[in-house]
């Protein structure tokens, strides 16, 4: 991308988009990112912040964080926050895998000790752990009893056995959204989504055997507060949301929205991919209700996988999950809405922030902290590609700027059929095999979908993400084993 003449440069990792640039910007829209980054962003990148500019109730600015890319909507990457009273709510500035979110979790085990019994974690993980489009779980549930899961969330799964009391500690929001109303979604989506719940799915999905080397300790301190305390420690690291009962529910509103934005509330966008409605109406709502369900579903989803991953561990070491070390680090979200307190111009408020493609973190001290990261912050953890490895990082006070807000993963360059007309998935098998990264997959395809070359550099990212305050680094993991669907 050629960068606009308009767009003004704050700082090395900082640009901002004037109100002028667009008829109908309500707030300029911050791209965070080095220029570098900045110049491989597709062209859709500032079209779309610029339209979120112009949303109503919209707060402060419009941004997109340094992994930004084309998305519905929202970039993804993208970042509103709006005031309550007489902002919008609107499901393309969350998406539609709703809590799509990503799970660290420590075991004790070293790099030596687990090499020797990778393929056996890797299979094992592969047949406990289902995977690709319309996958479904072990747990069967009746119809009722799913809608409690999607109120409930971890909690539900802490009850049936799946989950530790310390699990919900170390999830965001304790693991369940309050206010969640399953009489607010639709049959459709709970027929979808009943069955999945311990489910990876497909697309970018996956669950990742990652190792901690010291080389790639950036904070030794903070570090050892995350758990790593052993040189090349092993972890867990997998990432999915609510599969098809978030897909659904956010579908179903959009159509809804469509119908009510501009006949019954008067709201004209310039993207049908940003209907909306009042987050004040009944409509807003009771699709802010719906999207917790979703976001449960997908808190719940995590921990029954977090469930067989442990289960796996143990079997293959003849150990105990406790023996083994394998504690939560912390599960982060993104695709969702939240409510949360923040200061705009001078004064501390209730704001209502979407986050798209974006992830949460807070700063030390901050209410919502688990007490043992109140020193160093929220845990953050960036995703990269399976080839290249991901990050763990900790929240700074300067994230205030985004409303605490940071990036959520590498991002993708290129399109997956792109990808696919590019990569041959069972030759990136053997050749990522070659390196040390054993990895099972449903689909040749999805495999080639998922080709690192098709994702921007994760160092890059993170490098601008710490640049611009957002968060800082702690730990780079780097993979050795990974299913996929």
């Amino acid at each position: 991308m050629t960068i606009p003449t308009m767009v003004k440069k704050v700082s090395d990792t900082v640009w901002e988009i004037p109100v002028t640039y667009k008829p109908g910007m309500l707030v300029p829209a911050r791209i965070y990112a080095t220029e570098k980054l900045l110049s491989e962003m597709d062209a859709g990148v500032i079209d779309q912040v610029t339209n979120v500019a112009c949303l109503p109730g919209i707060l402060r600015y419009a941004y997109c964080m340094p992994d930004g890319h084309w998305g519905y909507g929202f970039p993804i990457g993208g970042v509103a926050a709006m005031d309550p009273a007489t902002g919008v709510i609107s499901p393309g500035g969350i998406g539609f895998d709703i809590n799509c979110g990503m799970r660290l979790v420590l075991t004790n085990l070293t790099y030596d000790e687990v090499k020797p019994r990778l393929h056996e974690l890797v299979d094992s993980l592969f047949y406990k752990i289902p995977c690709g489009v319309g996958s479904t779980g072990f747990i069967k549930l009746s119809r009722q009893e799913f809608r409690d899961v999607v109120e409930q969330g971890a909690v539900w799964c802490k009850k049936k056995g799946y989950a530790w009391a310390e699990d919900l500690v170390y999830t965001e929001e304790g693991g369940c959204f309050e206010g969640a109303d399953s009489s607010k979604v639709s049959d459709k989506a709970i027929d979808r989504g009943f069955d999945q719940v311990g489910t990876l799915g497909s697309g970018n999905h996956y669950c990742e055997i990652q190792v901690a080397r010291p080389e790639n300790i950036y904070d030794p301190e903070t570090a050892r507060a995350f758990g790593f305390t052993i040189p090349n420690q092993v972890a867990v690291m997998f990432h999915c949301g609510s599969r098809g009962f978030g897909h659904q529910v956010a579908t179903d509103y959009l159509k809804l929205f469509l119908g009510v934005m501009e006949t019954k509330y008067g709201i004209k966008v310039l993207d049908r991919e940003l209907s909306c409605a009042p987050f004040a109406s009944k409509e807003g709502q009771d699709y802010f209700s719906a999207m917790k369900c979703a976001v449960n579903m997908a808190f719940a989803n995590r921990q029954v996988i977090l469930h067989r991953i442990r289960e796996v561990f143990s079997a293959v070491f003849k150990r105990s999950p406790e023996d083994l070390g394998m504690k939560m680090v912390y599960d982060v979200t993104h695709n969702t809405a939240k409510l949360e307190k923040h200061v705009v111009d001078g004064k501390r408020r209730e704001v209502l922030v979407h986050r798209k493609g974006a992830t949460r973190a807070f700063a030390p001290g901050m209410e919502g902290v688990p007490e043992a990261y109140k020193k160093t912050g929220q845990p953050v953890i960036i995703g990269g590609s399976m080839e290249t490895g991901s990050y763990l990082l900790a929240g700074l006070s300067t994230g205030a700027e985004t409303f605490y807000t940071t990036s959520h993963g590498s991002g993708r360059t290129m399109s997956r059929h792109h990808a696919k007309r590019m990569f041959r998935g069972s030759k990136l098998q053997s050749d990522m095999e070659a390196r040390g990264i054993y990895v099972r997959s449903d689909s040749w395809g999805g495999l080639a979908e998922e080709a690192g070359a098709a994702y921007k550099d994760i160092d890059s990212v993170v490098e601008a993400t710490e640049l611009a305050g957002l968060s800082k680094r702690v730990v780079r993991l780097t993979p050795i084993g990974n299913i996929k669907g």
